[in-house]
């Protein structure tokens, strides 16, 4: 399908551009399909209809039970995210395993799941932990305190609930770098299987290449079904700047494309629905929720780990293991469970009044993708769309998704294409990229998104003068940072957040990197496609970044520390190593080195940061791991 995509310098007008969505296989107009008939009669029924179906929905969630203090389980999983859900129904998978997972957050439902509405979940306390970084003034000094917001799910699916369901791998190099620093079985080789194992590919030009793709997997990834056509002028850009169409989950990840997600059906895929919903009556797998682990209980004699002590309902259990306890609390969780339990660097718990089971650099090795919100262009046609007319009852885009799953509701976060460009050498395709360029089709200036990115009050004064504005927008993210942050504790209490240090551009070669992408962003907008749509930068300049020449790398570098911020990704506080590795808090099988019976399995665990939304390499971590368990446990032949 990719390359068969119409050359835009065959569409004659801009009139003739935004007629062509008529010719869309699933919906006939930016401002909805025909509302013949349509009533307020009609989107009350439906709207109806929607509630019967969430609670369709909420009837195949796993049930909620408390265990008593002191019940055994074969295996007990901390976190039902993304990692959490799928190892979960993956060791109940064998009969005779009793499985306990527990969750902080409550079930998901059917109206998280609208792939529009992912922004509004960044900042919803229901499903969110809200952390913050603590304040600098070299980063996210466009955020109020100068802090940035960081987002992860308490919630039953985690951050696949909240994400913006983007599916993509990272590169062959980025796995085998890893199997390079030590992690014997992480070679891309290795994890390719899992990778398929957990995917069904169902965009149909893709589903045929078996080499790269799984037809049978509990995650189902498809485009989304609509698209604007700003997105096809994206690609064609792309293709004028030298860069293929691409399959980024295939061979190369370096090109275009538009986005592989993690939707069915217009509706969002998460781990939850994926893995739980399948297995909600299997009676060896059990799911506590408002569940709040408070450590890991750890015999100091044999370093075992036992059980787990949690707080549900203000009351305190403690329940035990015949086998193993496995975090997949996230890289903010986990770590911060670790330390809790005495495991982290011996001196910062000492000064908490911790005792320590085992020194170990829990917290280091912090790594995320930081993306860049101040590349938007303005139209003077109506060819993207505007986030409050897509929920004006007046137009039919409400009724129209939730009667038929179709319309701009199904576009994740409105994210539409991405590009993957290596700046160092574009002349490379076959290399990792260190830039994406992630493509939506709005400004992004309206009254909404600059409260959900929490910014101070002077930005959203001067973004909100072009609220009305037709437009796109292209967010550069640093795909391969050089710099390294760290998680720590403030105090030897699990209701008390931990203090986050990103340490963002701390190493210059990031801001080198993130100026390159900046630019080869402003090369998309020059292109014939871009500039056939009459699309013109908005260059919304900031008091402290006027002292510093326009476009010169100062004035990139001054206004990336204001208006970067995280893309969500963060990972590695409980680093992947060989044994020996002084830097390493688990071994290549994801035991925890140093204490028994424990292992992590999250995004805690990479050693490197990849090419990619993590997303979708945590449900290989997870499903790699729960082989690795089987096999140590005798459920499966070692491979």
């Amino acid at each position: 399908m990719l390359n068969k995509i119409p050359s835009l310098f065959h569409v004659l007008s801009i009139g003739t551009i935004i007629n062509s969505l008529h010719g869309h296989p699933y919906y006939n107009s930016l401002h909805g399909n025909s509302n013949n008939g349509w009533t307020i009669q009609k989107l009350l029924s439906s709207t109806i209809d929607f509630l019967k179906q969430n609670r369709q929905y909420v009837e195949q969630e796993l049930p909620d039970m408390t265990p008593q203090f002191g019940d055994r389980y074969d295996f007990i999983v901390i976190g039902a995210g993304t990692a959490g859900a799928t190892l979960a129904a993956r060791l109940s998978e064998i009969p005779q395993n009793k499985v306990l997972l527990i969750e902080a957050g409550f079930h998901e439902n059917l109206f998280m799941d609208i792939p529009l509405f992912a922004p509004l979940l960044q900042t919803n306390n229901n499903v969110n932990w809200r952390y913050r970084t603590k304040s600098s003034d070299k980063y996210c000094r466009g955020m109020k305190d100068n802090s940035c917001h960081w987002p992860s799910g308490k919630v039953v699916g985690g951050n696949s609930v909240l994400n913006f369901m983007i599916a993509t791998r990272g590169g062959a190099e980025d796995y085998d770098r890893w199997a390079e620093m030590g992690n014997e079985g992480w070679a891309y080789q290795d994890v390719l299987k899992y990778f398929k194992k957990l995917e069904t590919m169902d965009i149909p030009e893709l589903k045929s290449d078996i080499d790269y793709h799984g037809t049978n997997g509990p995650v189902h990834i498809a485009y989304p079904p609509f698209r604007t056509p700003l997105a096809e002028a994206f690609l064609e850009a792309g293709k004028e700047l030298g860069y293929p169409l691409v399959d980024y989950n295939g061979k190369n990840e370096i090109g275009f494309s538009y986005l592989q997600s993690t939707i069915m059906n217009g509706v969002r895929m998460s781990s939850n629905r994926a893995y739980l919903h399948p297995v909600h009556d299997r009676n060896n797998l059990h799911i506590t929720l408002q569940s709040t682990v408070t450590k890991v209980l750890i015999d100091r004699i044999t370093n075992q780990a036992i059980g787990v002590e949690f707080v549900k309902n203000k009351q305190t259990i403690r329940v035990f293991t015949n086998k193993e306890v496995i975090l997949c609390a996230g890289t903010i969780g986990s770590s911060k469970l670790l330390m809790l339990s005495g495991i982290g660097p011996a001196k910062h718990l000492v000064e908490l009044g911790i005792n320590v089971v085992q020194d170990a650099p829990v917290g280091e090795n912090l790594m995320d993708h930081l993306i860049f919100y101040g590349i938007t262009y303005v139209t003077n046609a109506a060819v993207g769309f505007q986030f409050f007319d897509l929920i004006n009852p007046i137009n039919s885009h409400i009724s129209d998704f939730i009667i038929n799953r179709i319309g701009p509701l199904t576009l994740p976060g409105g994210s539409e294409a991405l590009g993957f460009v290596n700046t160092k050498h574009p002349e490379k395709q076959s290399d990792l990229p260190d830039i994406e360029l992630l493509f939506i089709g709005l400004t992004m200036k309206d009254f909404l998104f600059p409260r959900l990115l929490e910014l101070k009050d002077s930005i959203i004064q001067e973004w909100e003068k072009y609220s009305n504005s037709n437009g796109w927008t292209v967010l550069p993210v640093l795909l391969k940072p050089k710099s390294r942050g760290r998680i720590t504790l403030l105090a030897n209490d699990v209701n008390v957040k931990p203090e986050i240090v990103p340490n963002y551009f701390d190493d210059p070669d990031d801001v080198r990197t993130m100026i390159a992408g900046i630019r080869t962003a402003l090369k998309i907008g020059r292109t014939k496609a871009m500039q056939a749509l009459d699309s013109q930068f908005l260059n919304i300049t900031y008091t402290e970044c006027n002292n510093y020449k326009y476009d010169s790398d100062a004035y990139w570098e001054c206004a990336i520390r204001i208006l970067s911020m995280t893309l969500y990704h963060t990972c590695g506080t409980c680093k992947m190593g060989p044994r020996g590795d002084p830097t390493a808090v688990v071994d290549p099988r994801l035991k925890v080195i140093g204490i028994e019976g424990l292992r992590v399995a999250d995004a805690s665990i990479m050693p490197e940061i990849i090419s990619a939304h993590i997303n979708i390499p945590v449900y290989m971590i997870a499903e790699k791991a729960a082989d690795m368990i089987k096999e140590d446990w005798g459920y499966l032949e070692k491979s």
